[in-house]
């Protein structure tokens, strides 16, 4: 494993969070997740979001600190409370998730000094759950005009979207991370029917909102890259490691892979993007929680064990 460039800078937006579990709270939030990964990869991410003036929000601020995530983009809000999930488990063992709303994240704002950094760093990750409210939502489309290389992380939550809001934020995107479920939901939404294949459904997204390049994970069964300008797919498969749970595995996925990405210019090839990204989400995959401590050494020790014998796969 090799830490990516320091001089890559980038910042995260969106939401911060407390899942109440049966067992206790855990700190959560996709972009936090991603921002959390690519630190620890040697990429200095902020992460911009929005914290109430509450117990609940200093402590969400010191765990980030002391995970080593940036917390000078971190605003706060006098009325609205620090975001929490509730999460609840039914008989038949099935998770159940209630997003508390409205709560600090909702209300994320921009200014110059924000504006300025985004223009200066060299992505913006954002993600779909945040611009349920309609002032994150404006916030963060002052954002996408002023970035430099935008990163869409799709994070489909019910009731929180809709075809309106998904389709302007693909509109910017320069790279997109969905799930299978979120493809066809997307694809649907712009004409696809039952007998289209995934290859199919990603072209008719990335051709109709002009992204370059886009990630489609599925699970245990890996990760399609497509790249757009060379008209290329590879496969990826997923490392057979013993699942502790999947809480941020696909978050772990997306930082690897921009951390390599940013290094291509550098001779790094495509394949070995790929099994860096497989690798550390298979790790995270087998640990508990979406952010796992770990260094370049427990990484590259988890690699040995674990080798991926049938690498990237170009598909036609």
């Amino acid at each position: 494993m090799k830490n990516g460039d320091k001089s890559i800078q980038g910042i995260c937006f969106g939401e911060v969070l407390w899942d109440n579990l049966p067992t206790g709270k855990k700190l959560g939030g996709a972009p936090l997740n991603v921002a959390y990964h690519l630190n620890k990869l040697g990429v200095t991410t902020r992460m911009l979001t929005r914290i109430g003036r509450d117990d609940n929000g200093y402590e969400l601020r010191n765990v980030c600190e002391d995970l080593g995530i940036p917390t000078d983009f971190f605003q706060y809000d006098d009325l609205l409370p620090t975001s929490t999930v509730e999460v609840s488990i039914d008989a038949k063992r099935d998770v159940h998730y209630d997003i508390v709303y409205p709560v600090a994240w909702d209300r994320i704002a921009v200014d110059n000094v924000v504006l300025e950094a985004v223009t200066a760093v060299g992505f913006l990750v954002y993600g779909s759950l945040a611009c349920r409210d309609e002032v994150s939502f404006q916030s963060l489309l002052l954002l996408l005009e002023k970035a430099r290389f935008r990163v869409m992380d799709v994070n489909l939550r019910t009731p929180y979207f809709g075809p309106e809001k998904i389709h302007k934020l693909l509109g910017y995107a320069d790279f997109v991370k969905m799930n299978a479920e979120e493809l066809h939901v997307i694809s649907n939404w712009n004409g696809a029917t039952d007998t289209y294949t995934d290859q199919q459904r990603v072209d008719l997204i990335m051709e109709r909102f002009a992204v370059q390049e886009a990630i489609v994970t599925y699970g245990a069964d890996g990760a399609v890259y497509h790249y757009k300008k060379d008209n290329i797919s590879y496969h990826f498969p997923a490392l057979k490691v013993q699942v502790e749970d999947t809480i941020g595995s696909g978050d772990s996925f997306l930082a690897a892979f921009l951390t390599k990405r940013f290094q291509m210019q550098e001779g790094v090839q495509l394949e070995e993007v790929l099994e860096f990204a497989a690798t550390l989400s298979g790790f995270v995959t087998q640990s508990r929680g979406a952010c796992p401590e770990y260094n370049d050494e427990v990484i590259n020790r988890f690699q040995w064990l674990h080798p991926i014998f049938n690498g990237a796969q170009k598909q036609q």
